[in-house]
């Protein structure tokens, strides 16, 4: 069926020249995560109509196309992804596309210095967390916009300022309020490894029970290493994730309790996917705070002794 779809696009790459995709003249922008979705949205306005492949609850990890998203990314006039093998299971498929699309890896525009990796070398692909690398992305994004209609460059440009403003605005306002928390009770653990950028830029000790993707599998040994940890830090708080299963967080709160330390369940954080579109969760800036805000509330309480 794969193989199906990639002969598919092969087979459409003369077909959609550009502004073929259009509504109303808009340029028709895909992307595959909504991280990008919403803020080329707010850059692009009046002039470009967004969607997005992977909704609220998606696990960009292990997500693979239909053939209606083959379609969808057929249509377009220009398609972002992240890129970092995040879309692992999508790589084929975007190889075919450059043939006859405008294309980006936003987070491949990234230099290599800035990316995380784990120790066995892997790129941390989740760089919509640290907000200077998400705005140099989408930087990138917003060229891209210029170069296809470049009538509208000033109007993009004038949007990205204004969008950027608002993500600088929230670094200062996240800063202040983590930053709050006593350094000693800093300690994120969640259910995988979403976190690291944020952690680095709010000077947070981050713990995930899977490695960097969701396909690592979780052994009894990590969990019964992160019940050690959370004993030996007196960790007041663990998180769930909106698109992970929470067994493995419930494992290790159960756990802590059997060793006698009641660890209470922080919240919800959005790591991999956004919130439901029309809250403010659904939004690029409104998830992130949310994450700050359920982050804070959890860890700012008293040390114990």
């Amino acid at each position: 069926m794969f193989v199906g779809m990639l002969i598919f696009v092969g087979c459409q790459v003369d077909t959609n020249k550009v502004g073929n995709g259009s509504s109303e003249g808009k340029i028709q922008v895909v992307t595959t995560i909504a991280q990008i979705a919403e803020p080329i949205e707010m850059i692009g306005g009046e002039y470009v109509e967004v969607k997005s492949l992977m909704g609220p609850g998606v696990d960009p990890h292990l997500y693979k196309a239909t053939q209606g998203d083959i379609n969808t990314l057929q249509n377009a006039d220009i398609i972002f992804f992240n890129g970092l093998h995040l879309e692992g299971n999508m790589g084929e498929i975007f190889e075919q596309l450059k043939e006859s699309k405008k294309i980006l890896a936003v987070g491949e525009t990234i230099d290599q210095n800035r990316l995380l990796k784990d120790e066995q070398g892997a790129i941390d692909p989740h760089i919509w967390f640290d907000l200077d690398i998400w705005k140099d992305a989408l930087n990138s994004a917003t060229e891209v916009l210029k170069e296809y209609s470049p009538n509208h460059a000033e109007y993009f440009e004038e949007n990205k300022q204004l969008y950027f403003q608002k993500m600088d605005e929230l670094k200062e306002e996240a800063t202040k309020k983590l930053l709050s928390i006593p350094k000693q009770q800093r300690i994120l653990v969640t259910a995988h490894d979403a976190f690291g950028y944020f952690g680095r830029m709010f000077d947070i000790d981050v713990v995930g029970l899977q490695g960097l993707s969701t396909e690592d599998e979780v052994s009894l040994s990590d969990i019964q290493a992160t019940i050690e940890l959370l004993i030996e830090k007196q960790v007041p708080a663990v998180f769930v994730e909106s698109s992970i299963n929470p067994k493995t967080i419930q494992a290790v709160i159960e756990g802590a309790s059997q060793r006698g330390l009641e660890v209470q369940l922080g919240g919800e954080l959005f790591s991999d996917a956004m919130g439901e579109a029309g809250t403010e969760e659904g939004t690029y800036l409104g998830m992130y705070r949310h994450n700050v805000n359920t982050i804070y509330e959890a860890l700012k309480g008293e040390s114990k002794s």
